[in-house]
């Protein structure tokens, strides 16, 4: 990630490691990694196994790996879902940066990956190092609105304290809330790991990191939601193969 950057955007690769002629070869390793990680393989040998058979590189096994779960993840994951209707009057609490950076991807252009479960994720790599880009504030401005019109009644964030940057966009965050009337309050909590804290919420929570989905009581696929509703040029990647169902 260069210094410069100031767009999301999509990788330089990605054109080309994305295109419609390898969609076959990506909805394959997709089925036969969840049929692995469904009769109890572990994620990184069955991962191998299947980018070796398929030849794919590093980014679309890392794009595989994020649209794929076990039968078991998935039928807990879709359990515990609840719909729009739900929100009115409650609280959320949102997986800060895990719900931004798709956000960002989406209205830059970037890969969004639909996953077995439904979640729609991005396959950016922060590392430890976030950035303020130019989709930063309306991917914030975005959220916030569509929360109000929800109905939820408070939004509390979490970010991880030790990314680069998550002091300032804090700042924004609460900048914006404070100006945006109709939105709903935010609370913004800077914490070493939110994971623990959002697996254990008894609020709704909205992330599609799979393993606080594994374990938190209810939860909203908001940034499947806020893409369909409001990003309709997004480039969703048909990482599922369609049965016809």
């Amino acid at each position: 990630m260069s210094n410069r950057q100031t767009h999301r955007g999509p990788h330089p690769s990605d054109a080309k490691l994305f295109a419609a002629e390898v969609f076959p070869a990506l909805q394959a390793a997709v089925a036969d990694l969840s049929w692995l990680l469904t009769r109890g393989y572990t994620s990184k040998s069955a991962l191998k196994l299947v980018g070796d058979r398929y030849t794919l590189t590093a980014r679309q096994r890392q794009a595989v790996a994020r649209s794929t779960c076990g039968n078991a993840e998935r039928e807990r994951r879709l359990a515990h879902q609840v719909d729009p209707a739900a929100l009115c009057g409650r609280v959320m609490v949102i997986d800060g940066f895990n719900l931004l950076t798709t956000l960002e991807t989406a209205l830059s252009g970037g890969v969004i990956l639909p996953g077995c479960d439904d979640c729609y994720r991005d396959i950016a790599s922060m590392h430890g190092n976030y950035r303020i880009l130019s989709e930063t504030r309306p991917a914030l401005e975005l959220i916030q609105t569509e929360l109000s019109g929800l109905g939820v009644c408070r939004a509390i964030w979490y970010f991880d304290q030790p990314v680069s940057n998550s002091g300032r966009l804090k700042m924004l965050l609460a900048a914006i809330a404070t100006d945006n009337q109709i939105s709903p309050p935010v609370d913004i909590q800077l914490v070493p790991d939110p994971d623990p804290i959002l697996a254990a919420a008894s609020e709704i929570v909205a992330t599609s990191d799979g393993v606080v989905l594994d374990q938190c009581q209810r939860w909203f696929n908001l940034a499947h939601y806020l893409i369909s509703k409001c990003i309709p040029d997004a480039r969703i990647i048909p990482m599922q193969a369609d049965t016809g169902a």
